[in-house]
């Protein structure tokens, strides 16, 4: 079939739809590629694209909802790479990935609903494989710079050692952004799962449950909570999405048959400094974690956060909260032999929105592009199994995220 579209954007009004949308018709117009927006009120894609300026008035218009599913057939049959801003995905999702698989289209979105991608998975790996839809989740601040600053961490360690690092870590230095009233939408329906159903709770236990039943690494993971970390020469507090980025780094080293290793080890955490005054923010990190953690597995307290604190959907940070945020993130990592590596990944915008609008832009133009059918097959792929070099340069060419190699010591 010939497709008209290189791409196109699903979710297009939604908080972060717009923010994508307008990073393609204004920041970065990449030459030579067609792309539409999509959502389900023409009323607002009009208002959306009349935003954009005279030069993009000739972007085309979809109508589609999330569950209109000879709507989501027609939107795939246009389109050679659809990108997803519909979420939670668990609620609004499954009907276009299906879509997507049976028509054989790629495809990349912006969960970090690790229960959600597993059900993906289980359901649509097989007919992805035969239809040669490239299904790639995870795209945005999850998990696309942890998955892609390991993977360029292995790729020193190997040039430089030969060998792997068995043992990852990861440490957010500094960000700085806010949350979006989608993010924290997300984030409720996962534990509203784990509450209702005792297989959820069971996968959200399993640091492995993204990877195929069969895989090669046996090395036992942990939650990182508050504790000194000596090689960073600091104390260290939980991050909150150590748990959908470490299980997607650990499905990448399966996809890529072990490459990391059959005992490699990943686990990420936050940095709060030395001495007293980093002992007392780790502690204040952790109880923070565990606090969030408990309003949201008790259904009153959940009503009360979600109708007086929280972010409702569609709100999220202003344009200037947004370009004034930023995230630095470091790497360590040591090879069996005792070699080791440090890298750090940054990004110009706040984490969840400015920066992960041009991530997963770029990886959508990057599975277009760079990624050849004859490279990659059909299947369910993780951003570090399905891109390369290409999306690197890309990142630091067109969307303010560096990947370096850090020759400090430990700060």
């Amino acid at each position: 079939m010939n497709k008209e579209l290189d791409l196109i954007v699903f979710g297009a009004t939604s908080f972060v739809g717009k923010i994508i949308c307008r990073y393609l018709a204004t920041e970065h117009i990449e030459p030579n590629f067609s792309w539409a927006m999509a959502a389900r009120s023409q009323e607002k894609l009009e208002r959306l694209r009349a935003t954009l300026g005279c030069g993009a008035q000739h972007i085309p218009i979809i109508v589609a909802e999330s569950f209109d599913k000879a709507a989501l057939a027609a939107l795939c049959d246009r389109t050679k790479v659809v990108l997803s801003t519909v979420g939670p995905y668990a609620l609004y999702g499954e009907d276009l990935v299906k879509a997507c698989v049976t028509s054989g289209t790629d495809y990349c979105d912006l969960t970090g609903e690790s229960q959600w991608m597993k059900r993906m998975i289980s359901r649509y790996s097989q007919q992805a494989k035969l239809s040669g839809a490239r299904i790639v989740h995870a795209c945005g601040f999850d998990s696309l710079p942890s998955d892609l600053g390991v993977k360029f961490l292995q790729q020193h360690a190997q040039a430089r050692f030969g060998e792997p690092c068995s043992i990852i870590k990861m440490r957010v230095k500094a960000m700085a952004g806010g949350a979006s009233g989608g993010t924290i939408a997300s984030g409720v329906n996962a534990f509203k799962e784990a509450v209702s159903d005792p297989e959820v709770r069971a996968e959200m236990k399993d640091f492995y449950s993204l990877c195929p039943a069969v895989h090669g690494n046996s090395a036992t993971q942990r939650h990182v909570n508050m504790e000194y970390d000596e090689d960073f020469k600091s104390w260290v507090g939980p991050f909150i999405m150590a748990g959908v980025n470490t299980r997607v780094v650990l499905r990448t080293n399966a996809l890529l048959n072990e490459q990391y290793g059959r005992q490699f080890y990943y686990g990420e955490g936050s940095l709060t400094g030395a001495g007293d005054a980093g002992r007392k923010a780790a502690k204040r990190i952790t109880l923070g974690t565990k606090l969030f953690s408990a309003v949201l597995m008790l259904a009153p307290l959940q009503w009360l956060a979600l109708k007086f604190f929280l972010p409702k959907p569609g709100e999220g940070p202003s344009s200037g909260e947004q370009r004034a945020g930023f995230f630095d993130l470091r790497f360590w990592g040591r090879t069996d032999s005792g070699e080791e590596v440090r890298v750090k990944v940054t990004g110009d915008r706040d984490p969840g929105y400015g920066s992960t609008a041009k991530m997963i832009a770029q990886a959508a133009i990057s599975m277009r592009r760079d990624v050849d059918k004859s490279q990659l097959e059909g299947g369910f792929w993780t951003p570090g199994s399905a891109f390369g070099e290409a999306l690197l340069q890309r990142l630091e060419t067109s969307a303010g995220l560096t990947f370096e190699v850090d020759n400090t010591t430990a700060e």
